[in-house]
C-alpha cells in the first residue's frame, strides 16, 4: 500500500530534500507540495493525502491553523508537525489541533519517512517518553495550557484513569503493563478503550488530556 504525502513548507529547499529521499521508497508518493498554511488546506481537501507533513513558521496561514482545519475537516489526513523543537513555542498548540506529533528539522532523512509510515498506520508519530518530555516543555510555560477538554470523569472507570495517567507520564505499553500487572494485550486494549471514550486520535492527544485533566502536572 503506498502512503500518498503532501509536504507543507515555504522552505523550497526543505520540500525538495523530502521529495527526493520520498521518491526513492517504493511505499511513498509525494502527491503535492504546498508553501503556506491555506495552500496545504486547500490541497489537503483536494488530494487527500494519508499524511501532511506540515511546517508550523509559514507566512500568512501558519501551521498551527493549518493543522487545525485538516484535522477538523471531514478528511481523513493525518498531520506531522515540521518544526525546530529548541525554539518553537508552537508545538503544543500545534498537538492540540490535531497534528499526530512532531519532526524536528534536523533529524535524519530516513527517520522522518519511518516517522510518516507510523503515522500513516494509524500510531502516534512520537515514542511516549519523548512525548512527556515535549507535553512537559510546553504545559510548564505561561499560556501554554487551554481550558480543560470535555471529558467527565465518570466516562472512565478507575483503572482506566491509571492507565491515562501513566500514558501521560510517558510510559510504554510494556511499562504500563508491568506497573499495573497486566498483559501488554490488556494494556493496548485499555488504550484503545481511552481512545474511544476521550474521541482522541491517537497517543499523543491521550498525554495531553492526561496533562489538562491534572492527571499528570509539569512537575512530575
Amino acid at each position: 500500500m503506498t502512503v500518498r504525502v503532501l509536504l507543507a513548507d515555504d522552505q523550497p529547499l526543505i520540500r525538495a530534500a523530502l521529495r527526493m529521499v520520498a521518491a526513492g521508497a517504493p511505499d511513498l508518493e509525494v502527491v503535492g507540495e504546498a508553501a503556506d498554511g491555506a495552500e496545504a488546506v486547500r490541497l489537503a481537501a483536494e488530494l487527500a493525502p494519508d499524511v501532511v507533513v506540515m511546517d508550523l513558521r509559514m507566512p500568512g496561514t501558519d501551521g498551527i491553523e493549518a493543522t487545525r482545519r485538516i484535522t477538523g475537516g471531514s478528511g481523513t489526513s493525518r498531520v506531522l508537525v515540521l518544526t525546530t523543537f529548541d525554539d518553537d513555542e508552537s508545538v503544543y498548540g500545534a498537538l492540540r489541533a490535531g497534528a499526530s506529533g512532531f519532526l524536528v528539522k534536523d533529524m535524519d532523512l530516513d527517520d522522518i519517512l519511518a516517522a510518516v509510515r507510523v503515522v500513516a498506520a494509524g500510531d502516534a508519530l512520537i515514542a511516549p517518553t519523548v512525548t512527556g518530555r515535549l507535553i512537559k516543555e510546553f504545559a510548564a510555560r505561561p499560556g501554554a495550557r487551554a481550558p480543560r477538554p470535555r471529558v467527565a470523569p465518570d466516562r472512565i472507570t478507575g483503572r482506566e484513569t491509571e492507565v491515562l495517567t501513566l500514558v501521560g507520564r510517558g510510559l510504554t505499553n510494556t511499562e504500563i503493563a508491568d506497573r499495573l500487572h497486566i498483559s501488554v494485550a490488556t494494556a493496548k486494549t485499555y488504550l484503545t478503550r481511552l481512545l474511544s471514550k476521550l474521541d482522541a486520535r491517537d497517543r499523543v492527544q491521550l498525554v495531553i488530556i492526561a496533562y489538562e485533566t491534572g492527571l499528570v502536572t509539569p512537575a512530575e
